[in-house]
């Protein structure tokens, strides 16, 4: 079992937690969390970038001047992509860059991100906490007392909106509930700040999955 500290909001320490070896230390399959990666950065894109070919742009289909007996190069319509206003060889169209990952891949993918971040200590377990209004002083004094600085991600066991309302004028801190929490936020951020709860419930979701 691995034995991590519970923070309150002022730093300090209320007792120890104990998570699953299988949770905390398990491996980290980093080809599957590139993949994982890769297909979530992948469907961001609306794929809607758009040109017109030379049958496409307005114009007409006439042929400039005639092939020979002019001196000059052979020409073909005023769409051609060699003139200006032509039309775009070989352009973009709307398409989907679409990646399906499987939901078993997806799973691993989270699983071994988390597993990194225990690993090298980069997650910070806290007691769970409510706000009775937003408040954002309330979370830079959480922020503070924890020593954290650069990206941190809030994971809750369920959506509070003060909370949410209170840390999202603060740059580069957001939240997510743990049913909700994917990859690419484990990835991104430098660290994690996990309610006690939210930790309990992933560690169900995962230890469970196994069996």
């Amino acid at each position: 079992m691995a034995t991590l500290n519970v923070h309150n909001r002022s730093g300090e320490v209320l007792r120890e937690k104990n998570l699953a070896d299988s949770f905390t230390h398990a491996e980290v399959n980093t080809a599957v969390v590139h993949q994982c990666v890769v297909a979530y950065l992948a469907n961001q894109r609306s794929g809607t970038a758009s040109t017109k070919s030379r049958s496409e742009v307005k114009g007409s289909g006439r042929k400039l001047y005639r092939q020979k007996g002019t001196g000059r190069a052979r020409v073909g319509d005023a769409g051609s992509p060699i003139r200006v206003h032509g039309g775009v060889a070989f352009g973009p169209k709307p398409r989907s860059f679409r990646q399906r990952t499987p939901k078993q891949v997806r799973r691993l993918g989270l699983k071994s991100a988390l597993a990194d971040r225990f690993q090298n200590e980069q997650c910070v377990l806290i007691e769970d906490f409510t706000l009775e209004r937003p408040r954002t002083k309330e979370i830079v004094s959480v922020l503070n007392a924890l020593n954290l600085e650069g990206k941190v991600l809030f994971v809750l066991d369920e959506h509070n909106p003060n909370i949410y309302l209170s840390l999202r004028n603060i740059p580069k801190v957001n939240s997510c509930t743990w049913d909700m929490l994917n990859i690419y936020q484990v990835m991104w951020h430098d660290k994690l700040v996990i309610t006690e709860r939210a930790a309990e419930k992933l560690e169900a979701k995962f230890v469970d999955s196994e069996g």
